[in-house]
């Protein structure tokens, strides 16, 4: 499983370079949405508006955008960002699993693109007050959004030894998941990043690789802090329905679970029927709604990945919504 630590990581020469989060697969994502002037765009994980604000400027004079993301510290560099659009610019903190109730309230219903950029921010990765890396001190909290829900101390600290092995095997491909869950219960309680990190390295024995030894724990927890995997599962198909008839969707992942939920979803969505293959006759009444336009996933060329590392697991998935799609 890839890494997720990725981001808006700065790149030189990117639109917006007085910011210094830049979106990754700019073009790429301008490319597959080519935006359109009088259209409406949805950014579901709007974070410092990179891609937003290359949206915003490609459906000049009138195309609109709305932005929904849970961290107010990215939203606030966000409407910093778009203040020059005025309201073609719509922002609010919300998670993109209840955007099609959020553009009902607007009044859009439908939109005519849809840009999901998933995972962790290289600005949320390097504040320490964050929680996200283990890096420099910090307190273990890893939320998106710091006003609600549990943090990751939480977890590590009330969950069982099964459960939060469960965890770190599953959304962190972790051999050693048991034995450092096991590590985690008899140090309770944990507060900080660094002490997380120290008792995960502890734990693992000859730890060869290059990459630190607590750095699947740390995504594999901030992944249950978030719901990350359910939210995207829950939300894609709701999403899909928003989508203007030849209306394109498209999705940046950052390792194999959130890509793994994109394709197969986009694959149901693409079929019209979806019965299990033994049954002779089609029951389900399913109508394919979508076209996929990546049979693979589109990655970051040699040049960004040299100028942000964080780009390197970046995968991008395009579908587009069937004219006659109901």
């Amino acid at each position: 499983m890839n890494d997720t630590n990725h981001g808006e990581g700065a790149v030189a020469g990117s639109p917006g370079d007085q910011f210094p989060h830049q979106p990754v697969l700019y073009h790429e994502v301008l490319d597959a949405l080519a935006p359109e002037p009088g259209k409406n765009y949805l950014d579901g994980t709007l974070g410092a508006a990179g891609h937003a604000e290359g949206i915003l400027n490609a459906s000049a004079p009138d195309g609109s955008l709305l932005g929904l993301d849970l961290d107010p510290e990215a939203l606030a560099i966000a409407r910093q960002r778009l203040l020059a659009f005025g309201d073609r610019a719509i922002i609010r903190q919300a998670s993109y699993e209840i955007a099609p109730e959020i553009l009902a309230e607007i009044g859009w219903h439908r939109v005519h693109g849809i840009l999901l950029d998933l995972g962790v921010s290289s600005m949320q990765i390097d504040r320490p007050s964050r929680g996200f890396s283990f890096m420099e001190e910090g307190p273990l909290d890893m939320r998106f959004n710091q006003a609600a829900g549990k943090t990751a101390a939480d977890l590590v600290n009330t969950l069982s030894e099964e459960v939060l092995a469960d965890i770190i095997w599953k959304f962190g491909d972790e051999r050693y998941a048991r034995r450092i869950a096991r590590a985690l219960i008899a140090e309770r309680p944990i507060h900080t990043t660094q002490d997380l990190a120290a008792i995960v390295q502890k734990a693992v024995p000859g730890y060869s690789s290059q990459i630190h030894p607590a750095t699947r724990t740390f995504q594999a927890l901030r992944i249950a802090t978030n719901r990350e995997l359910e939210t995207l599962a829950n939300a894609l198909p709701g999403l899909i329905a928003c989508l203007e008839p030849g209306a394109r969707i498209a999705v940046i992942s950052f390792h194999s679970l959130e890509d793994r939920i994109v394709k197969q979803t986009f694959k149901k969505e693409s079929r019209d029927c979806i019965c299990p293959p033994e049954q002779p006759i089609c029951t389900c009444g399913h109508q394919a709604s979508l076209n996929i336009l990546t049979k693979k996933p589109i990655t970051a060329s040699k040049k960004e990945v040299q100028e942000n590392p964080r780009s390197r697991s970046a995968k991008l998935r395009i579908a587009e919504k069937k004219s006659k799609a109901k």
